[in-house]
């Protein structure tokens, strides 16, 4: 189960470097989570400021 970001995502970028396997990159007009990437660690749902992410 991977994890996505939200409508509430800002872009502000916390999260891309956070992820250790490179799963998030900046999408269009806000961040995206590669699912056959994420490895479900959550690292970077512990850094979002706006609570963006989650597990799907």
């Amino acid at each position: 189960m991977a994890y996505v970001i939200s409508d509430a995502c800002v872009s502000c970028g916390s999260c891309e470097g956070e992820c250790p396997v490179g799963a998030i990159a900046a999408g269009d007009g806000q961040y995206v989570i590669d699912a056959n990437t994420c490895i479900d660690c959550g690292s970077c749902a512990g850094c979002c400021p706006t609570g963006a992410i989650s597990a799907e």
